[in-house]
Parts: structure tokens; sequence; C-alpha cells
């Protein structure tokens, strides 16, 4: 659990912790949802990097991880959300419970597969943010989108939302790395400033990267034709 989730803690009453504990710990079927929502877009990816790979011989995706939100971290969001702390709440308000990223060799092939994940009639777009064509102020760089997708359950369907966050693997590196040493303890400010902006300035040069590789890449191409 990182410092910031501890800190929110810090000021939630301790009886509304333990009655969401054990109301969460009874909806555990909430979160399998989530789980097979997870299932339903990690198999839609490998289905378009089995057919990429067949008729471009190119793998667009380099590998796939998924994620569910712990308890702590759930509650961590309804607290600085405002919202009540049910489990309605979760489902209804929360779009990032259940997560998977895509890493991919090139820019170019984000975009082809978020653009082919989105053509499929059963995915719903929710919202959509361009962190490559325009960073965050730290130098991170994703596309992220939250869709909404069916999960076909024993005697019914249910619309669950996922969060897809797909990088080039200098973006993931870049990110792996900010993300361990942001939490780093004791550093004064003018250090913290100091590391901030040479981190931004690392996200300017992996960026760079990436764009000298998809231009060899492309230059290999055209040579092949």
């Amino acid at each position: 659990m990182d410092k910031q989730i501890l800190m929110s803690f810090a000021d939630i009453p301790e009886e509304t912790v333990e009655r969401f504990r054990k109301t969460f710990q009874q909806s555990k079927q909430l979160m399998t949802y989530y789980s097979c929502a997870l299932l339903e877009v990690e198999t839609k990816f490998r289905v378009l990097n089995q057919q990429f790979s067949l008729e471009q011989e190119h793998n667009p995706i380099e590998t796939i991880k998924t994620r569910l939100k712990s308890m702590e971290s759930i509650m961590d969001k309804l607290y600085r959300k405002k919202l009540p702390f049910e489990v309605s709440a979760v489902e209804e308000c929360l779009t990032d419970v259940a997560g998977i990223r895509v890493i991919c060799p090139f820019i170019e092939d984000i975009y082809r597969l978020a653009d082919c994940l989105l053509q499929q009639d059963d995915v719903r777009l929710i919202r959509i943010k361009d962190y490559i064509k325009n960073p965050k102020d730290n130098g991170y760089r994703s596309l992220h989108l939250i869709v909404e997708i069916p999960i076909f359950l024993q005697n019914e369907k249910k619309q669950m939302k996922v969060e897809v966050q797909l990088r080039t693997i200098a973006m993931d590196f870049w990110a792996s790395l900010e993300h361990r040493l942001r939490y780093k303890k004791d550093l004064d400010a003018e250090l913290s400033t100091m590391l901030a902006a040479e981190l931004k300035d690392c996200a300017e040069t992996s960026a760079s990267l990436d764009k000298r590789m998809e231009a060899v890449k492309n230059t290999i191409e055209r040579h092949k034709e």
C-alpha cells in the first residue's frame, strides 16, 4: 500500500473501513465479473496479435499485463472522489477497477490496435485520453481507453468497464521507473524539483527514441517493397 493511500485512510473512520471491508468481502462476485471482463479484453487483443502476425508478419504486441484494484485502492479512490462506501458505487462510478496494459513495439501499433478494438461491435468507448499526442506535465505518455464490454454468465449478460492502457516499450520502461522514484522518501524540495526535471527530460529522450526506431522500421519495410 503506497504512502498516498495510507494518508487517506488516516482520515477515514475505522468503523466505516470495517463496514465496507465486510460488505466488499461479501461481494466478491463483482470482482469475479471484473476478472471475466479482463479475460474478454485480453482475448480480443491476443486474437488481433495473431491476425497481424499472419497477415503482416509483425506482432504489434510485446506483452499484456492485467490487474484488479485491491480493496484498499478502491476505498482510497471512493474516499478521494467523495463517493459512498458502497459496492454499488464501485460498479457505477469507478472505471479503472479492472485494468489491462498492452505493450507495443511502435507507436503506430498502439493506434492500430486501439482502432481495431473499438471497431468491434460489442465494445463501447466511454472515454479516451491520448497522453501520447498530449503528454502529461511530468512527461508521461500512453493511450488510455475506458471501454465497456459484455460478459456472458450462466443466466445473464452484464456490461463491465475496463481501463485499457497502450504504451510502447520505452513508454512503459519510463513510467515504471518514474513510479518507483516518485515515492522515494526523505527527498527535500530542491532535490525533488531537480529530479522531476530530469525525469521529464528522460521522457523526451524516450519519445525521440520511439520516433527514430519507427522511422528505421518504416525504411526497412519500404526497402522490402
